[in-house]
């Protein structure tokens, strides 16, 4: 089989963990490419907001593996095309919890990075499996990564520890491979179990077509002629349907404006002008891997992700815009991403929470209780559907610390 140069993402696969464990590193070595480019990013060493990536996997029928190249690393055989799939690389600092909430939501599947060289698990390693617990994610693959730096008895002290912190969870069940991804070592024992565990979700191609934007930028540089300035770029993931160049779109909530002395957010919009997956420029998209629409918007509506956490659609297909919610709480026992337990105290009248609803990221007033529902006033409206789950997190040691889930009521 020749490799399709059209050929699409199939699957998201996240790759979460605690700060500076190894997912940037390992996306490198899967896909080729390094996905902190943000100046910040480069200059902190750390994932500041969320990357994207691309990798093709091969499989070598005489070896009987998988690598992600044509030439097969073992027999130097020509080795065969079986399946292109995108890499989300989440922030793991504690700070940025809300943008790998916000990346939770787009993923199929999580790989789990856990660094033998620290005590497991790390507050963020606890965060980050309880939030895809809470969204969903079943299909999990867990790396003890950074075995280059342990001894052999240190790795399976590190073992044990993960094999303790996963018991009675969604990871219960889920593989361990021992892997460094700065000396490339067990990376194609990692591809083979992708392979095998992380099927492609079936997709339904024919409902109205649903793309979670999680960035928006300008890709002009500074100086164009006008005659010649590019309409903004939307970047995220197409959760069902399919979008193709010359569509009509519409954006919720849109833009944020003054009317009659109240702030509302007006609904945007726009043509699809052109359409990119990977670096290949495709005529339509579908749900699997991160896709860039390039549209006629006035590229000072995009700049600095000014829509990202927004949804679009076919005019008219999308949710209403909801500026307060009520939400049916569950809470969990313990808080989620402290050092230290913390119990989760009921959710009292007055106090403000943070809300990830799909990939959005708002925080509402709560403004009334009831027996099994609460209300809040969001400071930014969502879109979104009844029925769907959020997460909720409380202000806690000067961070908003994850403490449950509930539903849109």
């Amino acid at each position: 089989m020749v490799k399709d140069k059209k050929v699409q993402p199939e699957i998201n696969i996240g790759l979460v963990g605690h700060v500076d464990h190894g997912k940037t590193t390992l996306v490198s070595r899967l896909s080729g490419k390094w996905t902190d480019t943000h100046s910040e990013e480069i200059k902190k060493g750390i994932t500041i907001r969320l990357g994207y990536a691309n990798a093709d996997f091969y499989y070598c029928k005489k070896c009987k593996k998988h690598c992600s190249q044509q030439t097969c690393p073992e027999c130097k055989g020509k080795c065969e095309f079986v399946r292109k799939v995108s890499f989300v690389d989440a922030p793991g600092h504690e700070t940025l919890m809300a943008t790998m909430l916000s990346g939770a939501a787009i993923m199929d599947a999580a790989i789990l990075l856990i660094a033998a060289n620290e005590k497991c698990p790390q507050p963020q390693t606890r965060e980050h499996l309880m939030a895809l617990e809470i969204i969903g994610v079943k299909d999990i693959i867990i790396i003890q990564n950074k075995i280059d730096l342990v001894s052999e008895e240190g790795a399976k002290e590190n073992y044990k520890q993960i094999k303790d912190f996963i018991k009675g969870t969604i990871a219960e069940k889920a593989p361990i491979i021992p892997l460094s991804a700065q000396h490339n070592v067990n990376i194609d024992v990692l591809i083979n179990e992708i392979q095998e565990k992380f099927k492609t979700p079936k997709r339904d191609l024919k409902k109205s077509p649903i793309m979670y934007i999680a960035r928006s930028f300008d890709v002009n540089k500074p100086g164009t002629e006008i005659e010649k300035l590019n309409g903004g770029v939307l970047g995220g993931v197409l959760k069902q349907g399919v979008l193709k160049v010359k569509d009509k779109i519409e954006i919720k909530p849109g833009l944020k404006m003054e009317k009659e002395g109240k702030t509302i957010w007006q609904p945007i919009q726009t043509e699809i002008t052109s359409l990119i997956t990977g670096n290949e420029i495709v005529q339509e998209v579908h749900p699997g891997g991160s896709v860039g629409v390039s549209t006629k918007l006035d590229p000072s509506l995009v700049k600095s992700d000014s829509l990202a956490g927004t949804i679009a659609s076919h005019p008219g297909k999308l949710p209403e815009i909801h500026y307060e919610i009520d939400v049916e709480p569950t809470l969990l026992k313990r808080v989620v991403g402290t050092k230290k337990e913390l119990d989760v105290e009921p959710i009292k009248k007055g106090e403000t929470l943070m809300i990830n609803v799909n990939s959005s990221v708002t925080v509402g007033q709560v403004t009334e209780l009831y027996k099994n529902k609460v209300h809040l006033k969001l400071k930014i409206p969502i879109c979104a559907e009844k029925g769907t789950r959020i997460t909720i997190s409380r202000l806690l040691e000067s961070r908003f610390r994850l403490i449950g889930y509930g539903k849109l009521l």
